[in-house]
């Protein structure tokens, strides 16, 4: 450390040498500035203070540049280029960290590569894209055997190879602390059939896909079990089902393209930093607020029994638990009947939940009893959330 400071002060000393004086700290609001490098304020302030978000913000103020061929960038689930007359390009990548997106002590290689499949693929979902191919990059700490990279890439293209995606490329590193592995999957989708976060109208209709609050608890008990922690007594096909849901869980990619060919969604977005924090960035989006019927929630009867066996509430699981990969979208009410008809008809489990309102009302969450309060976007959040 005390090195670091001698090397600061003889680079300021040099500096103001040759007329160039040290910046002064500003006050007020931090600015987010629109070339190069990014605000003063935030670019010395600590991740922890900015946030996951609002450092995405201020990369996408200070980096991001428009292209004519680039319809969505930095915002959405995927960004989607012009590529030709029937087709726009869409482009996603996710990172997952050891101990930060997944615990060896619980988690085979094989579920690492499955579980960051599917990431990736519920991405394109969202989009109402087609998924085509993948590249896979890992920094491999020694620990990690030959076998073990054999078994992450065979989880890996288990959904991939399900879905037709094609393996393409990638990169491989040397890691001096834990695995990374970092996927990227494009696709495609017709031009005008896009799905995107920022076409949610008040009156939409709020439809989310399967059940919520099950990849958490699955969560809850394989950290209880790796830890030595009691397990409560439920079904051992409750166990089986919400560790499967955590560990395995499912892209909605042909629900996905229902609503996009068949242009029923207003607005779409994955699940997978929980309802409340995924709702608040398709409103933010969409420039809209929005209610939820906390009795139309869709609970599955083994997240049920588990929350109850803790004495929890499934609900707070369902709004803030996260990595379901289920679809959030908005349905204009002239297309609701046929939603549900052409959803029936293909076994697509989807609920109604809620409804979009004037961006005035905000986000709130309808109680049984009628009265309604306002839902905070406490899901997980990089930097700010605990470990």
């Amino acid at each position: 450390m005390c090195s670091m400071r001698r090397a600061r002060r003889s680079v300021e000393n040099e500096l103001r040498r040759h007329g160039h004086a040290r910046p002064r700290a500003r006050t007020g609001p931090a600015v987010i500035r629109p070339a190069g490098d990014m605000a003063a304020p935030a670019s010395r302030g600590s991740l922890r203070d900015l946030g996951e978000f609002r450092l995405i913000a201020a990369l996408k103020r200070s980096f991001a540049t428009p292209r004519p061929e680039l319809i969505r960038g930095i915002g959405d689930d995927a960004a989607v280029i012009r590529w030709s007359a029937d087709s726009h390009l869409l482009i996603s990548t996710d990172l997952l960290t050891e101990q930060v997106h997944f615990d060896r002590h619980f988690a085979s290689t094989y579920d690492i590569g499955y579980r960051g499949a599917v990431a990736n693929l519920s991405d394109i979902a969202a989009m109402g894209g087609q998924p085509l191919y993948v590249l896979a990059a890992l920094a491999l700490p020694p620990s990690c055997s030959i076998n073990d990279v054999r078994s992450l890439y065979r989880g890996m293209m288990a959904p991939c190879r399900k879905a037709g995606v094609a393996l393409i490329g990638g990169d491989t590193s040397a890691s001096r602390a834990g695995l990374h592995v970092t996927i990227t999957i494009l696709g495609r989708v017709e031009p005008n059939r896009v799905l995107t976060r920022n076409g949610a109208r008040i009156g939409d209709i709020l439809y989310v896909s399967g059940t919520l609050g099950d990849a958490y608890a699955g969560l809850r008990l394989l950290q209880a079990s790796a830890r030595s922690q009691s397990i409560p007594l439920i079904p051992p096909r409750f166990h089986q089902f919400l560790r499967a849901r955590h560990l395995r869980p499912t892209a909605r990619l042909a629900l996905g393209r229902l609503l996009s060919t068949r242009q029923l969604a207003s607005a779409a977005i994955d699940l997978s930093d929980g309802l409340s924090g995924d709702l608040g960035h398709l409103c933010r989006e969409s420039r809209v607020g929005a209610e939820i019927d906390s009795t139309a929630l869709p609970l599955s009867k083994p997240c049920r029994t588990l929350a109850a066996a803790w004495n929890q509430d499934p609900m707070d699981w369902a709004l803030t638990g996260g990595e379901d990969y289920e679809l959030l979208f908005t349905v204009p009410q002239d297309r609701q009947h046929r939603l549900e008809r052409l959803a029936r008809s293909r076994g697509e489990p989807i609920t109604p939940i809620g409804r979009i309102c004037s961006p005035r009302y905000g986000i709130r969450l309808k109680m049984p009893d009628g009265t309604t309060r306002n839902i905070a976007p406490t899901s997980y959040e990089h930097f700010r959330s605990s470990l």
